[in-house]
């Protein structure tokens, strides 16, 4: 064979897209082989079919000639057929890998720069200008990149800090909002709390906004009314219901009727949880004593409650069908008081 087949599409098939190198001499010298692949990289460059470029100039690095300056080639021009499939990633590696053979190849040291741009790391953008510029200190196009990289850098810094600030003041409000209410947290460093303690213990910030595994929060909304992410616990069934934002001036029994309304949950076989046969109650974790909620009152109202504390940022409550025999067994050991 002389020539690649021509009914091969060598982007469906790009372990075949050097077929055509088929007739290059594999005894010639490996740079002059490494440098056929990089001048057919390069002719597919211009076409812009970019995947054939990185094929091509991933081929003429394999072949790990000696020669460092044509390797640095070999790495930058690929890095810049990567850049243009938006790969910047693997184009910045691509040029750190073309710096190891020729640490002042600007053309790398420029495609380093713009790859941090698009990648939004804009310090390290400044810090690849900087190093080209020790290079070169009037290479225009450096000169371009710090100064956009610089700008967007500043830009970045600026809006973080309004973020940080209207974080800080959600949170406070949220803090605010707890105390007012009377609302007590569970914080992960705190100790046991005193028995009949009623006041509101001093709380961190991130306390009190902490986020759950789900990404749901705690959050005030336009009417300052809280709204929790809640836990429902099922024991008899070991199921759970996560309940993203439950308004805390709604009653249980209206949340219950919108959970088993007319869908009931599959593990219910015996179809027995209906809204009106269900019991509410918590745990206090440190007497280990359950207390139950009636379920014509509020969510409010349940977190109110001298003894609940709201754990990790998510109140947690345990669902029971009305005596029923796992019911009696499970409070059979243990102190409960009920509405």
């Amino acid at each position: 064979m002389k020539e690649a087949p021509t009914d091969i599409d060598p982007e469906k098939t790009p372990e075949l897209a050097c077929l055509q190198s088929i007739i290059f001499d594999t005894d010639r010298p490996l740079e002059e082989q490494a440098k056929t692949y990089k001048d057919e990289g390069n002719t597919y460059f211009k076409e812009k079919a970019y995947k054939k470029a990185i094929v091509s100039y991933t081929e003429g690095i394999k072949k790990s000639c000696k020669d460092q300056e044509l390797n640095a080639i070999l790495y930058t021009n690929r890095a810049a057929a990567q850049f243009y499939l938006s790969n910047y990633r693997s184009a910045l590696n691509d040029v750190i890998s073309a710096r190891k053979q020729k640490p002042d190849h600007l053309k790398a040291v420029i495609r380093g720069a713009l790859c941090c741009v698009e990648i939004k790391n804009y310090q390290e953008a400044l810090k690849w200008c900087e190093e080209g510029l020790k290079i070169d200190r009037k290479e225009k196009k450096l000169l371009e990149i710090r100064a956009k990289a610089d700008k967007l850098r500043r830009a970045t810094e600026r809006d973080s800090r309004r973020s940080d600030k209207k974080k800080h003041t959600e949170k406070k409000s949220l803090l605010t909002a707890l105390t007012d209410r009377g609302i007590r947290i569970l914080q992960q460093h705190q100790a046991e709390e005193e028995e009949g303690a009623d006041a509101l213990s001093e709380l961190s910030l991130d306390e009190v906004s902490s986020e759950n595994s789900t990404g749901a929060r705690l959050f005030l909304d336009a009417n300052g009314r809280l709204n929790w992410p809640v836990l429902f616990l099922y024991p008899e069934h070991r199921q759970t219901d996560f309940i993203s934002a439950f308004h805390e001036d709604s009653r249980f029994i209206d949340q219950l009727n919108v959970m088993f309304a007319e869908d009931l949950p599959p593990w219910d076989i015996d179809r027995k949880y209906r809204a009106h046969n269900l019991e509410v109650y918590f745990e206090d974790e440190d007497t280990q004593a359950i207390y139950q909620v009636d379920t014509e009152r509020t969510l409010l109202e349940a977190l109110q409650h001298r003894r609940f504390r709201v754990k990790a940022g998510t109140p947690s409550f345990l669902i029971f069908v009305k005596q029923s025999m796992f019911c009696i067994h499970y409070f059979s050991d243990r102190k409960v008081h009920r509405e």
